[in-house]
């Protein structure tokens, strides 16, 4: 009997993660990535309590939480410094199983690849899907500089620009501009301490959040017009933020030029009509591209990956288990999309009138209660994956004992 054997393109979050659950299910997995190494474009990820369930069930979702901050409580402020959302991260724990947690996106990459037999991965390796296959026949074929490689299933999780996409639906129009770009920075940890917290500005937003090990994830967005760069980026963000509250120049002051990461932002407004083509299915960006304003990029990345492995079992019928993946994610994804580009464009606005509209509208919100704050994640956090998580069983052997 031969092994089934997929491959991934692209070693982001999402495809290692997929790699890891279709390995774990008892596929053959490789993994190639174009870059000469697994080193991750990112700073810090956020894992909301849906995306560290979906860990849970390949075994990683507390060695992840091990790692994170666990981010208490903190909120949403004005430039000027002034509140005007606090956040309860025990409300926050108790309405969706878990509160959020934040750690290096390299912890999570570096966990993930420990999870994948050595020789999986192959980094320095561009790769072309020639051929998507069918599911009832012939198999896919993906060409490398080093030869042709025949998969019984290609996963796509080459991001934004997916080439595989591209392929599998050469009419989409794929992703648009959102209208601003954005910046992460990994920092030293401050010379006094603060609350973590997102502010919002008139077109534009700063977010700083202690990590564990003491350094600060902070990332920036700001309208501008696509593809805009500076010469010294760092120098950008303290022309933009330097004059806003504590901790925002501090951090900046803290960081190199060539620390700064920049990216514009591009999201999925017309979506796919399927994941999936032949023996080939889509994961992440490269499916549902998303603004980055719930942090649900990632985190839906990773519900992908342990969806498709539950419908993609080897030997089970790769065609009806594609199309069970796209008919569960793609609805949901797509919503989310949605609702994150509606977060965007409240975040854009530049009117000083519908600026101060805006925060009057967070703040009565806050004064409401949490649950009204919370409400924007319900259908969103308290997501659960269809299998049964070793954190589920254990749950459920501790109130069967006697």
């Amino acid at each position: 009997m031969t092994t089934s054997h997929v491959v991934v393109i692209g070693s982001g979050i999402g495809g290692l993660t997929a790699a890891v659950a279709l390995h774990r299910s008892g596929w053959e997995v490789t993994v190639l990535e174009r870059s000469p190494s697994l080193e991750p474009v990112g700073a810090g990820i956020s894992l909301a309590p849906n995306a560290q369930r979906a860990l849970d069930v390949i075994g990683l979702g507390d060695a992840v939480r091990d790692l994170a901050a666990w981010q208490g409580d903190g909120g949403m402020r004005t430039p000027s410094g002034r509140w005007l959302a606090r956040t309860d991260s025990a409300a926050a724990a108790a309405r969706f199983g878990g509160p959020l947690v934040l750690l290096p996106r390299s912890a999570l990459v570096e966990l993930l690849g420990a999870g994948l037999p050595g020789a999986a991965v192959r980094t320095g390796t561009s790769a072309l899907l020639v051929d998507a296959g069918h599911a009832g026949g012939r198999r896919a074929v993906v060409r490398t500089p080093s030869g042709d490689i025949e998969a019984d299933l290609v996963v796509g999780a080459d991001g934004i620009g997916s080439g595989v996409r591209a392929a599998l639906f050469p009419c989409h129009p794929g992703p648009s501009y959102s209208g601003f770009t954005t910046w992460r920075v990994l920092a030293p940890a401050a010379g006094r301490p603060f609350a973590s917290h997102e502010t919002w500005g008139r077109g534009s937003l700063w977010g700083s959040h202690p990590m564990k090990d003491g350094r600060i994830y902070a990332y920036a967005a700001a309208t501008a017009p696509a593809g805009e760069v500076a010469a010294d980026e760092r120098a950008e963000l303290l022309r933009r933020f330097g004059d806003w509250h504590h901790p925002v120049p501090e951090i900046i002051d803290a960081v190199e030029p060539g620390q700064v990461l920049r990216r514009d932002v591009h999201q999925m407004t017309v979506p796919l009509p399927a994941f999936h083509g032949g023996r080939t299915v889509l994961v992440g960006d490269a499916a549902h591209a998303m603004a980055p304003t719930l942090g649900q990029g990632g985190n839906q990345a990773i519900e992908d990956a342990v969806v498709l492995a539950h419908h993609l079992a080897p030997g089970a019928d790769l065609g009806a288990g594609a199309a069970a993946y796209s008919a569960v994610r793609q609805p949901r994804t797509t919503s989310i999309v949605r609702k994150a580009a509606r977060i965007s464009r409240m975040m854009q606005l530049s009117a000083r009138p519908a600026v101060v509209l805006r925060a009057g509208l967070m703040s009565a919100a806050s004064r409401l209660g949490p649950g009204l704050v919370l409400r924007t994640f319900d259908g969103i956090a308290d997501w659960e994956p269809p299998q049964r998580t070793y954190a589920a069983v254990a749950r459920e052997g501790q109130r069967t004992r006697p």
